[in-house]
């Protein structure tokens, strides 16, 4: 394996990746050496690790190639303490720009770009906001795990929802209760779920809808990262819990507030089963050269 490695720092509305291009597989990073690239002290300081590698090079590819053969390129992400995640809606933006920017892929308006990943085919276009992503069927885990956060006075109770990874939204008072937690800490649930959760923290608007938009603002704590200053992921399972509390009428159109910006989430019917589209800005920020461990 190489000792150094050429690397993009991106960013999607604040949640911030390190991606580098390994078409054929070769490059095979420890947990170790991903958290030390993420470090934000010692290392580059990312919220997690893309690696760009063809699907038909990778293991974990070949679902994605019997879904799609035309999802050529897989997005092998891993969280920030080095931990395999199955999907990052603000990550697989950003991906789509990499490969595109550095002539790996082609997206032109109107067309559609086929990305692999552990949680399924998902297909990526253009629009206003930068990218709208399909982010496929969803979810309801239901149950109402007891979710415990530093300085939130009592125990909330969460709903689970399903994106392709696991999330539990939480509905808090006010913005000052929101702005109050302390997500430094991993939140804390009862019962724990087997494979973790990315646990979001949700106020609703006043009024919730404006214009048959919803929107709501949120903070997360990321399985494997922490809180980060956004996550797409969260982003659609904090939209898809707040229609689901407000019951029939609810739009299906939101606009998510979180710490690094605003992104829409959209659901919508397909013949399958409703699917939710995730869009929002993907910046390429600096290129570099790091030595490996």
């Amino acid at each position: 394996m190489a000792s150094e490695l050429h690397f993009t720092k991106g960013q999607g509305t604040g949640n911030d990746f390190v991606l580098f291009s390994d078409p054929e597989g070769v490059v095979d990073l420890s947990p170790a050496q991903i958290a030390a690239i993420c470090d934000r002290h010692f290392g580059v300081g990312a919220d997690g690790v893309i690696r760009a590698v063809r699907s038909a090079n990778l293991d974990a590819g070949a679902a994605a190639l019997a879904e799609d053969e035309g999802a050529e390129w897989f997005m092998d992400y891993h969280n920030a303490d080095g931990s395999v995640s199955e999907m990052c809606g603000n990550g697989i933006r950003v991906y789509a720009r990499y490969l595109i920017e550095n002539g790996l892929a082609e997206l032109a308006p109107g067309e559609t770009l086929s990305i692999g990943t552990r949680a399924g085919v998902r297909d990526v276009q253009l629009n206003k906001l930068g990218f709208q992503v399909d982010m496929g069927r969803w979810k309801l885990d239901g149950g109402e795990p007891l979710v415990r956060a530093k300085n939130l006075q009592v125990a909330r109770p969460g709903l689970g929802i399903n994106v392709g990874n696991p999330h539990v939204v939480v509905a808090l008072a006010d913005d000052d209760e929101l702005d109050s937690a302390d997500l430094a800490y991993i939140p804390h649930l009862e019962p724990a779920p087997v494979d973790g959760a990315n646990v979001e923290f949700v106020v609703p608007a006043e009024p919730l809808v404006r214009d048959a938009v919803g929107h709501i603002r949120m903070r997360v704590h990321e399985r494997g990262s922490g809180e980060t200053l956004s996550c797409g992921t969260g982003a659609v399972a904090a939209a898809l819990a707040t229609r689901y509390w407000a019951g029939t009428g609810a739009p299906n159109h939101w606009n998510v507030t979180v710490p690094g910006g605003v992104v829409g989430v959209r659901m919508f019917p397909a013949e399958d089963g409703e699917h939710v589209a995730l869009s929002g800005p993907a910046e390429l920020v600096y290129e570099g050269e790091l030595a490996l461990a």
